[in-house]
């Protein structure tokens, strides 16, 4: 018996993996989470912290860019379902806006102590919101390939 013939591939959803927001929102999450991991890394080792101008500055710009690509994804996904792929993708939203909001706390704090009063000593961060900054983006690494894995995959037809 013959089998039915494949739907035509998904070119709109190639074009919206090519996408520069997309692509843009890739590059610096990958970026953010290197340096994050960097910065804990030698603050507990050295009491360094190595790249954390660029940090900050790259974090201000994933929460901009994060905030266009979310938004532009919300209004082409709404509304809700009840498929894990929403539910994946609702805890890594949650978690990166709860990043992002720490981050731009930590970033006052940065801007406070090397900016505004140009000291040269290390910032002196408050421990729980560090903390919660760390904690969550570990949870946003985690759910954000979850959630992409998912929707890669949910329509996989391995004759393809």
């Amino acid at each position: 018996m013959d089998e039915p013939p494949l739907p035509p591939r998904d070119d709109a959803r190639a074009r919206r993996l090519r996408a520069p927001v997309l692509l843009a929102l890739w590059v610096l999450l990958a970026f953010e989470a290197l340096g994050g991991l960097v910065i804990f890394v030698a603050r507990l080792v050295w009491g360094a912290t190595p790249g954390e101008a660029l940090h900050v500055v790259l974090g201000l710009l994933l929460t901009a860019i994060y905030a266009i690509y979310q938004w532009r994804h919300w209004q082409r996904v709404r509304p809700l379902r009840r498929q894990i792929h929403h539910g994946l993708g609702v805890i890594a939203a949650s978690f990166m806006a709860l990043t992002n909001l720490t981050g731009l706390w930590l970033a006052a704090f940065w801007w406070q102590d090397r900016i505004a009063a140009a000291s040269a000593a290390a910032v002196r961060y408050p421990v729980l919101l560090s903390a919660i900054h760390n904690v969550a983006s570990m949870v946003v690494l985690t759910f954000v390939a979850a959630h992409v894995g998912a929707v890669l995959f949910r329509n996989h037809d391995p004759r393809r």
